[in-house]
């Protein structure tokens, strides 16, 4: 679980960055009670490839650390990381009320083709470690 939550945090932290980076220095629109701003509809495309970039990285790192890694081993692991993924996206992002809450209209309808895209991702990155360990 320290590769997958490392991927998720570094993800997050330059998401959350890269808004910022929007709403100071390029001066977007950031996000308010009634939409999601110019500066976070900005970022969306780029959200996928930054779990691009990570979750392959720690899904190499986990398949490697096995004695025998399989493929049934990077299935069982790209289930369960994405499914730790979406309770963890729903809680942290939908329900728990922060300012850069989303509504689940928002979050699940909204920012789609790019969600589904990262869970995706996060559900293969462990078989492109696989790829590479064996």
């Amino acid at each position: 679980m320290l590769w997958f939550w490392a991927a998720y945090v570094v993800a997050t932290v330059v998401g959350v960055l890269h808004c910022v980076y929007n709403i100071y220095v390029l001066h977007m629109e950031p996000m308010n009670e009634h939409d999601m701003g110019e500066a976070y509809e900005k970022t969306k495309p780029w959200h996928p490839l930054y779990n691009l970039a990570l979750y392959p990285i720690a899904g190499w790192l986990y398949m490697r650390s096995l004695a025998d890694p399989t493929w049934q081993a990077a299935l069982c692991t790209g289930l369960l990381w994405a499914g730790i993924c979406i309770v963890f996206d729903l809680v942290a992002w939908v329900l728990i009320k922060h300012p850069w809450r989303l509504s689940f209209k928002e979050f699940y309808v909204r920012y789609q083709p790019w969600i589904s895209l990262i869970y995706l991702i996060i559900f293969a990155a462990p078989f492109a470690g696989y790829a590479l360990v064996v």
